[in-house]
């Protein structure tokens, strides 16, 4: 088992050194600010959607290594998914995080922060790109934020 929570534990420290798709995307055709008052944590979601397809999406920000993970992961899941998937995975990732409820599908590596659960304080920190990603396809090119709060 430790052997397990080693291998999660570089996995994170990765995504969180170099994030995947760590970007402004210039073809943004959806966007939302994020924010976490209780760590800092900043992001700033970009997505490319065409046909209810999520072609593209990168962020910015700044944050702890579970935000930053977190919200890195989540951009290399969601690119190629349907929009309905996007919900369906953010509903299973949210059960995950806050409930302990085993994930199930093409999502394997957010199995990492599987343990996030344990610590509550730990769990907006996982949630916010994720809660970002979802406000931002509810409107076109939008100009509002999310916070944790």
């Amino acid at each position: 088992m430790d052997e397990f929570r080693e291998l999660y534990q570089q996995l994170i420290l990765d995504h969180n050194q170099n994030p995947r798709n760590f970007k402004e995307l210039q073809q943004a055709t959806h966007s939302c600010d994020g924010h976490n008052p209780l760590c800092g944590d900043e992001v700033t979601i970009y997505l490319q959607v065409t046909d209810d397809v999520i072609k593209d999406i990168s962020f910015t920000g700044s944050g702890c290594a579970i935000s930053k993970a977190s919200t890195s992961i989540m951009t290399t899941i969601l690119k190629g998914k349907t929009v309905v998937e996007a919900r369906d995975i953010f509903d299973q990732f949210h059960r995950m995080v806050t409930k302990g409820e085993p994930i199930s599908g093409e999502v394997g590596k957010l199995v990492v922060l599987a343990g996030v659960h344990k610590f509550p304080s730990r769990v907006k920190c996982a949630m916010l790109g994720w809660h970002t990603a979802m406000a931002s396809l509810k409107e076109t090119n939008s100009d509002k934020s999310v916070s944790t709060e």
